[in-house]
């Protein structure tokens, strides 16, 4: 109960927020209560939640407390309920509306039955997709195959706050050290089942508002530049399902191999001919196993649809050519600020983000960067990037010891082929025609809508030449930003080639080609959201009891400082204590930057040696705390053994079917 009243409390106080952010309505940006609305959702959320997160932490370190999110939560509600009631009885005595919730919001009536319907489906697909992918039932934890490899370090993160008291924050698959890998998102689950809300519920429902949030938003991007209700809803529909090569090539092997139609139904593996595309790296997949990364999008799409007052008077002026360019950059109009509150209040946002998806952030600058190349009131855009990129590292020093990144020049991402027509038939391959047919696309576009699309476009190039962690694979975020954003410049072009025609014949010409146009954009997604279905199905999960005896004495016995040696686990009763581990899964500490290779060195030393002497100079080196050992485990495929270890140390825990068992150092 207690997490469903954070929530709303966010929502009214990003409701607040939201007032100073849209002061006023322009008829022609459409319905603006699609932007308003996700814009205070996720307002609310960052400002409450940091806050929270402070407040515990200050508690924690300062004070010693030992459960700081009681204190934490219990002030910033109370706090927040005193301002709001204050605003609201300032706001009734001047006789003026508590929110921004008004007629002024909803500027065109005729079309909002058909947003609701819209807007309504689009949630009931969202609210099913997170819960058939994640669920709990009968104290049982489900979890598809194609999610729950990255719900694993999510969840322990999560758990570390709910279950323990992680302040100063360390990363659980990686224990003793700072945080590099962005945690925010899961520390907001974490309180919320803290508070009460069930780990599963609250994890989905946070997911399902930014991903329905971030999709009204881009809703109005579309509606704003193109006035038609059907280009948004057709782009929404083409970020779902994605375009690309890949179905069309297994569709013709299959085809010569005679085994299709068996193929196409037994099939549970996502398809792909280049570099790891087989890990459902272009998909809707990316949004069900990444779920901070929406609510990064929605900030940043937020930022995007605001900035646009910027790009629309930078491009309304009547010059052409060079003079136009040249009045872009050396006149005094191009730079003078035109709403430095504004751009102050979105880099405090944008920047407040960097802890909650450091990609959509990077993302969003970049976006924002093509759009200042045509807009008046630079400044601004420095300011707003300024103020993003100060917070940004600010975080990065309280939080990480050293650099939060290594940035260096890498060219093609991973195109197997590295020359420029090699990198261009790689774009092909992942994304079909839909990035390339955009500058065939561009000459028919306005000024302004060519703007939008350079700043879209950016994030792509970035991550075909910029590498900023040991993994380039985690690239595939920026090129999936650039994706979402030009899914609305291919829902206009739809609805321009449905309506092409004038008379009927040309009128149904239209509509076929319109027709096949999106079967070409979507098959190769429809095809990989199928496999989603199957591989996530009852067959294909795995499961964790959250009533585990094993997780409730770690939780109960093992305090913040404490670290466990265990097996390379991936989520299963051990990690799902919220315990920080030595040594988990090695992937998910070596992509955020930590040297998994060393530690993996020394669990085996301790696992295997046969020297008493060792193994407790090992160990008190290490600072580990806990051992804990499986029959018959294995670690770095190298056989260990208990016997030293059972010598050495006293057993504290046995588990109740003698299979694990954990001693004390």
């Amino acid at each position: 109960m207690l997490g469903i009243i954070y929530l709303i409390l966010c929502m009214l106080t990003g409701m607040e927020m939201a007032g100073c952010l849209f002061p006023r309505q322009t008829t022609e940006r459409g319905n603006r209560i699609w932007v308003v609305l996700p814009a205070a959702f996720g307002m609310g959320i960052l400002m409450l939640t940091w806050a929270v997160y402070i407040l515990s932490w200050m508690f924690s370190i300062c004070a010693g407390a030992e459960h700081p999110l009681f204190y934490g939560n219990l002030i910033v509600f109370l706090v927040d309920i005193l301002l709001l009631s204050g605003i609201f009885r300032w706001k009734k005595k001047k006789q003026q509306k508590m929110f921004v919730i008004s007629e002024r919001m909803i500027s065109r009536k005729w079309i909002l039955k058909k947003e609701l319907l819209l807007f309504g489906i689009l949630t009931v697909f969202v609210i099913w997709m997170m819960f058939y992918v994640f669920h709990m039932k009968d104290g049982i934890l489900y979890s598809g195959f194609s999610v729950y490899g990255d719900y694993a370090p999510h969840t322990a993160m999560m758990r570390s706050f709910s279950r323990g008291n992680n302040f100063p924050t360390q990363y659980p698959h990686y224990g003793g050290q700072d945080v590099k890998y962005h945690f925010m998102f899961q520390f907001l689950v974490g309180n919320l089942e803290y508070l009460g809300l069930r780990l599963d519920l609250g994890y989905n429902l946070v997911s399902i508002l930014s991903l329905a949030g971030f999709l009204m938003v881009l809703y109005g991007i579309s509606y704003r530049m193109f006035k038609s209700f059907w280009a948004g809803a057709a782009a929404i529909v083409f970020f779902f399902f994605r375009s690309g090569t890949a179905f069309w090539r297994y569709l013709w092997e299959h085809l010569q191999a005679g085994d299709l139609v068996r193929t196409l139904e037994e099939n549970t593996a996502f398809i792909g001919y280049t570099t790891n595309e087989n890990w459902g790296l272009w998909n809707f997949n990316v949004y069900l196993n990444q779920r901070h990364l929406a609510f990064g999008l929605l900030m940043a799409a937020v930022a995007v649809w605001t900035f646009m007052d910027w790009v629309e008077a930078g491009c309304s002026h009547k010059e052409q050519g060079f003079l136009w360019v040249r009045n872009r950059f050396f006149t005094k109009k191009a730079w003078i600020c035109r709403n430095v509150d504004t751009a102050i209040l979105l880099g405090l946002f944008l920047g407040l983000t960097a802890f909650w998806n450091g990609a959509a952030l990077i993302g969003g600058l970049l976006i924002l960067a093509g759009l200042a190349v045509f807009s008046d009131g630079k400044l601004d855009y420095v300011i707003c990037a300024g103020l993003a990129v100060l917070f940004s590292e600010l975080q990065s020093k309280i939080f990480v010891s050293g650099s939060v990144m290594s940035p260096s020049f890498y060219w093609g991402f991973l195109a197997d082929n590295k020359s420029i027509s090699g990198v261009l038939w790689y774009l092909v391959e992942i994304s079909g025609f839909f990035f390339v047919g955009m500058i065939v696309a561009a000459v028919f576009l306005k000024r302004g809508q060519r703007a939008v699309l350079m700043g879209c476009l950016l994030p792509m190039a970035f991550a075909f030449l910029v590498s900023l962690t040991p993994d380039i694979n985690v690239n595939h975020k920026y090129v999936m930003i650039s994706y979402a954003f030009v899914t609305v410049f291919w829902g206009w072009i739809v609805r321009c080639v449905f309506l092409a025609g004038k008379n009927s014949w040309k009128k149904w010409a239209g509509r076929a080609a319109a027709a096949v146009l999106c079967i070409c954009l979507s098959a190769t997604g429809i095809y990989d959201y199928v496999i989603i279905l199957r591989d996530n199905d009852s067959a294909h999960r795995m499961t964790v009891n959250m009533e585990s005896s094993l997780t409730d004495w770690l939780s109960a016995n093992l305090k913040k400082n404490d670290l466990l040696l265990t097996p390379e686990y991936t989520m299963n009763e051990v990690t799902m204590s919220g315990a920080m581990l030595y040594c988990g899964w090695p992937y998910y500490a070596w992509s955020a930057g930590y040297d998994t290779g060393y530690r993996a060195g020394q669990a085996v030393l301790i696992y295997t040696t046969d020297d008493p002497e060792l193994l407790k100079a090992t160990v008190k080196q290490e600072k580990i705390t806990y051992i804990l050992f499986e029959e018959d485990m294995e670690f770095e495929q190298q056989e260990c053994r208990e016997d030293i270890i059972r010598e050495t140390y006293p057993l504290v825990y046995t588990s109740e079917d003698g299979r694990i068992r954990i001693y004390e150092t």
